[in-house]
């Protein structure tokens, strides 16, 4: 019995996580991926703190290629695995919105905008003492939220229960992660969540990869590979391509959705039911679906009603011949 408790446990807490994770893309698996490998390299070879890290070292040493490093860079494992878990929570939906390549694309200059002020802004500080240079991938996850939010049509959301504007969710997200993932910069996260902003305003048009040249750039050899690879986790740039990758059309067997109860053919089946089949259903179709005919006012039967309606119509065709007759006569 206590095998079978935990089993039954065991099977609720993996429904339960699997109902909650999200839906894994090709981009954000890419940039976990190389995030890990780069933690490996740096474990290894037991780099010292704050190698890719930027600050105001990235102008003072001239130290640039930092600005392209230092999302993939992070000190310890923990700060590592809670970035990679923000950046699939929010990240994921811009890439479903945008696809995997303009994704990548935005990844790379959202990350590198943000190094390059926050530097800037590091730089600008009297005492060398406060500097705090940054890393990870949270800036990047941060803006990425704040230009979903901007896309979005929802005016209003939910956070833990609480509703409140969709433009509030940027920041919110930015008191929890800051207050719960290690080596956070909170100035670095805020001008992530402007540079979200500037983008979503347009203030990046001149530089920003259309859909078009995303999907020209797809059917290069590299993309080709990546695709092949990853399959359904892909997300192209074409919407109309998107759309069929994330919401496929379903073709539903007849019968897989009952939603009519029909009656066995031979109940239905009498002298004057002709059975055709509708859609690969039985369809009856007979006098029983036309409506009753009305019953006779004086109560009498149907032969009583016939004989009646017999004797009238003799009737009328006597008084017919009758007055037929007496014009020949008149004649």
């Amino acid at each position: 019995m206590d095998k079978m408790a935990q089993t039954e446990h065991f099977k609720m807490i993996s429904q339960v996580f699997k109902d909650v994770a999200p839906v894994p893309t090709c981009g954000v698996l890419a940039v976990a991926l190389l995030s890990c490998v780069l933690f490996g390299i740096q474990t290894y070879f037991s780099f010292t703190q704050g190698v890719l890290s930027v600050g105001a070292s990235v102008f003072q040493n001239g130290h640039l290629h930092r600005l392209l490093t230092y999302p993939f860079y992070h000190q310890t494992f923990a700060q590592l695995l809670l970035n990679i878990t923000t950046l699939a929570f929010l990240g994921g939906s811009l890439e479903k919105g945008f696809g995997t390549m303009r994704f990548l694309f935005l990844f790379l200059l959202l990350s590198t905008t943000t190094g390059l002020l926050y530097s800037f802004m590091d730089l600008l500080q009297v005492d060398s003492s406060s500097q705090s240079p940054t890393e990870g991938l949270l800036p990047v996850a941060l803006a990425c939220v704040t230009l979903t939010t901007m896309h979005s049509k929802m005016t209003r959301g939910f956070l833990c229960g609480v509703s409140f504007p969709t433009m509030a969710l940027p920041w919110a997200l930015l008191i929890i992660t800051t207050a719960l993932i290690p080596h956070s910069v909170l100035p670095c996260n805020i001008i992530a969540i402007l540079v979200g902003l500037m983008y979503g305003k347009g203030w990046f048009s001149l530089v920003d990869l259309s859909e078009a040249r995303a999907a020209a750039l797809e059917k290069m050899m590299a993309f080709r590979l990546l695709r092949s690879i990853s399959k359904d986790m892909f997300v192209p740039a074409s919407t109309d391509e998107r759309r069929k990758t994330l919401l496929p059309q379903i073709n539903p067997t007849p019968g897989s959705y009952p939603v009519q109860a029909y009656a066995p053919l031979s109940s239905v089946n009498t002298a004057h039911t002709t059975a055709k089949f509708y859609e690969g259903w039985p369809n009856s179709t007979s006098a029983l679906s036309s409506p009753p005919p009305p019953p006779n006012p004086h109560g009498h039967g149907p032969a009583h009603s016939f004989g009646l309606s017999h004797a009238h119509c003799s009737e009328q065709s006597f008084g017919h011949s009758c007055d037929h007759n007496h014009s020949h006569g008149q004649l």
